[in-house]
């Protein structure tokens, strides 16, 4: 444990220093928020703000990020949740880091062929909305072990902000009302559900005092007895109560199994920079390294920030990546993964040859490469660091927002619907678009694939990056973008994060951009063979800067969503 401090004495004195929050952002740059003592950048500002006073009072990183992760089961329950899973990486002053692995499992009844029809095709609303789509949740279990491990706070300590915000009840902001709005539909199918963001038969509106009483009596009894009560008291009891009644598997078995991973971040290094990230059973970070080998091998900056050439030789790394994935990559308890070679420079250096520099290479003309040897949108990313340089890179989720919809009645929290990360069937596509394998079939006890990409960026064992994204597929896109806009282009934080982003997957294939770029850089593109479409945002990659120099911290809140960066 990092005892820093007596966790007796943690809340004894409150910093006086406010937060300090840089002049209005010029054009085409985010919003930037300095701090010498801490740092917390996330999507939800009042979980950013619990999380701060943490940091003030005395806490570590860790114990400001597992806070947050609470509150936000309270104050963003699209993805915030007590009912699903994440990841989390971190970089220890002392020069180590760690890796928290605490994605969802298949029930023990899960079989490879529980979500095909009887034309044996996979069914996507047994695999996305029904009981059937959730995995046993890991959250609880993941942030109770960091916090025993790394933090200084108590468990009850760490709980108080989230039981307050759920018991006294917080106002409902323009962006939760309209995401209730948005999967109203699904929402009020479930009695349990519309019990909770409903009032008068229609969803909370912004303004609202949202009060969740079921959900207090969950973090009250969590706080009382651990992440027992979860696993293999009461609140196991609900869980199971609510799949018998509406057709899921998760049982007690299931529960009293689970238990969150231990494991190394993986590791790379771009230009003398080292990239710590997920492991699986995340594909994130592996592929990150991977997009980030196979450019180090070419004159990014020259090319120039979103050129076409600069974004087409990103696109052409991201295919084989993205092919690569389809193949290999699965939970790591249960399949061969060939992490080393997949994050290996002379991999990269024989792909990158494969690179025509003036035309694209069609999808279909690509294939994961044979290695011998070898036999989610709704999701939430957040940034933390402390006076200490402790930092911690998290992404969690549900999958879908407000994963299946499916409140467990009693207990006030949402299930996710994250089986539908699993292969339904080899080479079917999921929700995101994304061709799995077999590496990734449905399997007892197993973990499903996921994307998510805490990674922390260090410079001679010192912090110089936090960041990651939601965006199912385009969780690698975007992170890989931020690293190269800050380390490659040498931009602002603020101008990295608010930078206009592409996206490839391999399949399909067509090259995503966001509203921003030039059009004579669209039309070079497509006389390149690329399939060009423009449309929605990526990602939201709350990200958190230090600079080696002042060691000052800098936090930014991508403008895409309605997040909230603070530092003191």
């Amino acid at each position: 444990m990092l005892w820093f401090f007596c966790a007796s004495n943690l809340w004894a004195q409150e910093a006086a220093v406010e937060p300090i929050i840089a002049a209005r952002p010029t054009q085409g740059e985010a919003e930037t928020v300095e701090g010498r003592q801490g740092m917390v950048v996330a999507s939800e500002p009042i979980a950013v703000k619990e999380a701060l006073r943490v940091l003030k009072k005395g806490g570590n990183a860790v114990d400001a990020a597992v806070t947050l992760g609470l509150v936000l089961a309270v104050t963003m329950p699209r993805a915030g949740n007590l009912g699903g899973g994440g990841f989390m990486v971190l970089a220890l002053k002392n020069g180590k880091m760690g890796a928290i692995d605490y994605r969802e499992k298949a029930p023990l009844a899960a079989t490879e062929t529980m979500f095909l029809d009887q034309a044996g095709e996979p069914d996507p609303q047994k695999s996305r909305f029904s009981a059937l789509s959730s995995g046993v949740p890991g959250t609880v279990a993941g942030l109770h072990l960091a916090l025993s491990r790394y933090g200084t706070l108590t468990w009850t300590e760490a709980l108080a902000p989230a039981i307050r915000l759920a018991e006294e009840g917080f106002i409902v902001s323009p962006t939760f009302a309209a995401a209730l709005k948005k999967r109203e539909e699904m929402l009020k199918q479930w009695p349990s559900t519309k019990k909770v963001f409903f009032q008068w038969g229609e969803p909370y509106e912004a303004g609202d005092l949202l009060k969740q009483p079921d959900l207090a009596k969950t973090l009250k009894l969590l706080a009382k007895e651990g992440p027992s009560a979860f696993y293999k008291g009461k609140i196991a009891r609900q869980i199971v109560a609510q799949m018998e009644n509406t057709g899921g598997i998760i049982t007690a078995e299931d529960l009293a199994l689970y238990y969150p991973a231990l494991r190394r971040p993986v590791r790379g290094v771009y230009k003398g920079y080292e990239i710590l990230s997920m492991g699986p059973p995340s594909s994130g970070g592996v592929h990150v390294i991977q997009i980030l080998n196979i450019l180090e091998g070419f004159r990014l900056k020259r090319f120039g920030h979103n050129s076409a050439k600069g974004v087409h030789v990103l696109a052409e790394a991201m295919k084989y990546a993205y092919a690569d994935r389809s193949r290999y990559m699965g939970d790591i308890d249960f399949v061969r993964v060939p992490v080393r070679k997949l994050t290996n420079q002379g991999y990269a250096n024989r792909q990158r040859v494969k690179i025509n520099l003036k035309r694209a290479k069609p999808s279909k003309r690509i294939r994961p490469t044979r290695i011998r040897g070898y036999e989610s949108t709704e999701t939430t990313h957040f940034s933390v660091i402390d006076r200490w340089g402790n930092a911690v890179a998290n992404t969690t989720t549900l999958n879908f927002s407000f994963g299946n919809g499916m409140v467990v009645e009693g207990a006030g929290f949402l299930l996710n619907n994250e089986m539908d990360d699993f292969s339904a069937k080899p080479g079917a596509r999921n929700a995101y678009g994304l061709v799995g394998g077999k590496a990734n079939r449905i399997e007892a006890k197993k973990r499903m694939l996921s994307s998510m990409s805490p990674t922390i960026v260090r410079k001679k064992g010192k912090v110089v990056l936090i960041t990651g994204s939601p965006g199912g597929s385009q969780i690698i896109s975007t992170t890989v973008q931020v690293i190269l806009n800050v380390l490659e282009h040498r931009m602002s934080l603020g101008k990295a994060v608010a930078a206009p982003r592409m996206h490839h997957q391999w399949f399909p294939d067509e090259l995503r951009l966001e509203v921003g770029f030039a059009p004579k850089v669209i039309q070079k593109l497509k006389r390149m063979g690329h399939k060009v479409v423009v449309g929605a945002s990526m990602g939201a990659a709350n990200s958190i800067y230090r600079n080696g120099r002042t060691g000052k911290y800098y936090g930014v809140a991508d403008p895409r969503r309605s997040g909230l960066a603070l530092g003191y």
